[in-house]
């Protein structure tokens, strides 16, 4: 197989890369397992692909990892997937350290299970030193929460007199987000085949160049993650000018 890492271009890696983990469900049917056998199948993807990204020297990984529109699943479903994020997060803290990454989370976090709500803490503070790259995980997450809430925080401090109407823009509504000081994704992948956004940083992703692949979250690999990047190289990112505009 061609050495895909070496036809990467170092110089123009997307800052941050946001992926939708998709297909972890589909992949255990494939063996006549479970659901969540899928899912702690995966794991070894999430430790693959934050490891490439890091060696290749992205800067921010987004994993799209429980929505919250996922509590409707089956509450066996859900409470396996609360018992495999606790376990995981305990078990990789030492690959975050030894890998110098540094964990934070997006969402209504405050609301996950207690001991989930713990593990996922500890973890943000054991690696907040950590400044290889930052690996962001969207738990109890959906993009119109997100909206919705700020909106209502600029609401309220509208209605305080702490922020005047007229002076709410673009930086002013994302500095009101839960991603507040971390660039937008350059490059959002979707596996297994879905091409959807499934309610995940739609602010954020305006301008991020759409990768979706056949691939299946738990067979998802380096290589993969390489083809991705080869793929986003190829593009020309536009911005709502002409390609004239661009070459001058």
């Amino acid at each position: 197989m061609k050495d895909l890492k070496s036809s990467i271009n170092l110089n123009k890696l997307p800052e941050h890369i946001a992926i939708i983990m998709d297909g972890n469900g589909r992949w255990a049917k494939q063996f006549g397992r479970i659901r969540i056998f899928g899912h702690q199948n995966g794991v070894k993807a999430v430790r693959e692909t934050t490891e490439a990204a890091a060696e290749l020297g992205v800067k921010y990984l987004t994993l799209y990892a429980f929505s919250t529109e996922n509590w409707g699943r089956p509450e066996a479903e859900v409470n396996a997937l609360m018992t495999l994020l606790v376990s995981t997060i305990r078990k990789e803290i030492k690959t975050l350290m030894d890998n110098n990454i540094r964990l934070t989370a997006i969402g209504d976090i405050e609301k996950l299970p207690s001991k989930c709500h713990h593990e996922l803490l500890d973890a943000i503070d054991k690696t907040k030193g950590n400044t290889r790259m930052t690996l962001v995980l969207a738990l109890n997450y959906s993009a119109r929460w997100e909206m919705v809430k700020a909106a209502k925080e600029l609401a309220e401090k509208a209605k305080l007199g702490n922020l005047d109407p007229e002076m709410i823009d673009d930086e002013v509504f994302s500095n009101a987000l839960s991603t507040k000081g971390i660039p937008d994704p350059e490059l959002m992948i979707r596996t297994s085949g879905e091409a959807r956004i499934s309610n995940f940083l739609l602010w954020q992703i305006a301008y991020a160049e759409l990768y979706f692949t056949e691939t299946l979250w738990p067979d998802f690999r380096k290589e993969h993650l390489y083809q991705a990047i080869i793929d986003f190289q190829s593009r020309e990112r536009r911005f709502g000018k002409t390609s004239e505009q661009l070459a001058s």
